[in-house]
């Protein structure tokens, strides 16, 4: 039905990877519209609203999981924009593996196979103090349906870590919170998700706290934390499990990556280039 709505506006209607890409388009191509095609973007919204249940996220705020911002000149992502009132060489060097990185991945995206079991697994990660301009750490975790990726998240910590340890009970508490959303939602899909959904975390100290039902002083500052991973860890909403730092899907939404590490990644979280034929 999608395709034949689509085939109606006189897009191609035979080509599957297009379809998984139109939606994806309506908000990269606002980065850098005429208005004519601005036109074209809000006839084809319009259009596409009147066939199915829609909702107008409004400007573009979020692109590839990074915040966006605007002026008159042009968007900015979020990581490259904080530079701007001072930008180096260094940070324009940076702004172009961006563009780099996006022109080469355009055609990128995520397979779902047919086959894929329907169970919930997540994986928690941080970096500690990666940030050098500030020392912040910052969060990454991701979620698969069976092998199949379906959220993820790459976020710099409001405050400043004074451990490892507690940079990754702070990426924990994230992960946790996100649960409880995702086995909402999939169980208001009819999907089963009654078992403890295990979290895999590659740091034993955080996994050791959860477990520890006396909390000493070193743990103060992070308490609320604590009690809310330990509390859905008694309820049974969770499990925690030790992985290897090499097993560590998260890993690649906390920090930059070796070329190596960076495509073993990539290709187990099942991002796929889909190339129109």
């Amino acid at each position: 039905m999608v395709l034949s709505k689509l085939h109606e506006l006189g897009l191609p209607s035979s080509a599957p990877p297009f379809l998984s890409m139109v939606f994806q388009l309506v908000h990269m191509i606002q980065l850098y519209s005429s208005d004519a095609q601005i036109m074209g973007i809000q006839d084809l919204k319009r259009f596409l609203g009147q066939h199915f249940e829609m909702k107008d996220l409004s400007p573009l705020s979020y692109f590839l999981g990074l915040e966006v911002s605007s002026s008159s000149d042009g968007y900015y992502l979020t990581q490259a924009n904080q530079f701007m009132a001072a930008p180096r060489s260094l940070h324009y060097a940076a702004v172009l593996r961006i563009l780099r990185y996006l022109k080469d991945t355009l055609f990128h995206g995520l397979y779902f196979s047919s086959q894929s079991l329907l169970t919930l697994q997540a994986y928690s990660d941080a970096d500690w103090a990666g940030d050098p301009t500030d020392r912040r750490s910052t969060t990454g975790y991701c979620f698969l349906l069976g092998d199949s990726l379906i959220s993820w998240r790459s976020k710099k910590q409001s405050i400043i870590a004074r451990s490892n340890t507690e940079a990754e009970y702070r990426a924990l508490a994230d992960t946790t919170a996100e649960l409880l959303w995702l086995r909402w939602l999939l169980q208001d899909l009819g999907i089963d998700c009654s078992t403890a959904v295990p979290i895999h975390c590659d740091n034993r100290s955080a996994i050791q706290i959860a477990h520890n039902d006396v909390f000493h002083e070193c743990t103060k500052h992070i308490e609320i934390d604590c009690h809310f991973v330990r509390h859905h860890l008694l309820q049974g909403t969770l499990q925690l499990r030790s992985v290897s730092s090499q097993d560590q899907l998260a890993d690649i939404f906390t920090k930059p990556m070796p070329p190596g590490r960076f495509r073993d990644l990539i290709s187990k979280l099942k991002l796929v280039s889909l190339h129109p034929t």
